[in-house]
């Protein structure tokens, strides 16, 4: 008698269980409607509204947070803003979901020479080489803009405020 509950509690969870998981979508399908945000943020960020793109991106991710195509977008809409720092969280993003992304890897190291990290951005080429295993387009367009170097910025001068004249 003893033994029947257990045996029903064990029963329900088995039910349950299997109930939940195959109602679940496959780890590598991407909600249609994320994807068609994500189109419609490239669109929009290629006519040159990255307001704009960014609002349908953020809300790509949102649908559907798997979506890592998305967040090497919206990393790209960050370097176009000239924020880098932004920019490498977001790749940080996509390579969490995917860490052999090239691509990511790749906008990445752009950021991270763009915010001086040189250093940094060799270790992600040194993995994009190693994941290609040859030449590919995006360690060649890494190495390109590590021998470029970050750029050169120059400090600004404030002028001291003048006190008001009574």
């Amino acid at each position: 008698m003893r033994f029947s509950t257990v045996a029903v509690a064990a029963a329900l969870t088995v039910v349950s269980v299997s109930t939940s998981l195959s109602g679940q979508r496959p780890d590598t399908q991407i909600d249609a409607r994320s994807l068609q945000l994500l189109a419609q943020g490239r669109s929009l960020k290629s006519a040159g509204n990255l307001d704009g793109a960014t609002d349908m991106l953020e809300t790509a991710v949102a649908v559907d947070p798997r979506n890592r195509a998305a967040f090497v977008e919206l990393g790209r809409v960050a370097e176009a803003r000239e924020l880098p720092g932004k920019a490498i969280r977001l790749y940080r993003e996509a390579l969490l979901l995917e860490p052999n992304d090239v691509t990511a890897l790749q906008g990445q190291g752009s950021a991270l020479v763009m915010k001086g990290a040189v250093v940094r951005a060799r270790d992600n080429l040194a993995k994009i080489r190693t994941i290609c295993k040859g030449q590919c387009p995006e360690a060649v367009q890494l190495a390109a803009i590590i021998a470029k170097g970050p750029p050169i910025t120059t400090a600004q001068v404030v002028k001291p405020a003048t006190p008001a004249k009574d």
